[in-house]
């Protein structure tokens, strides 16, 4: 299962680990994505969304 929010479409960032020496090696900065029930055309569905795409989706729910 790829790490891709089903909401917002982030994806994984990729870059540069560096150490003290600032020896660079690749790494990956995964996105926070938590499986959470939605109401998708009427019907609860289990949807692996960001952190803050749910976020974002709670305060257009409640303001």
């Amino acid at each position: 299962m790829s790490r891709v929010c089903a909401v917002s479409g982030k994806k994984a960032l990729s870059g540069n680990k560096r150490s003290h020496s600032l020896h660079a090696t690749r790494r990956k900065w995964n996105v926070n994505l938590q499986t959470v029930r939605v109401m998708v055309d009427g019907k609860p569905q289990k949807v692996r969304m960001s952190a803050r795409a749910l976020k974002t989706l709670k305060a257009q729910q409640n303001g």
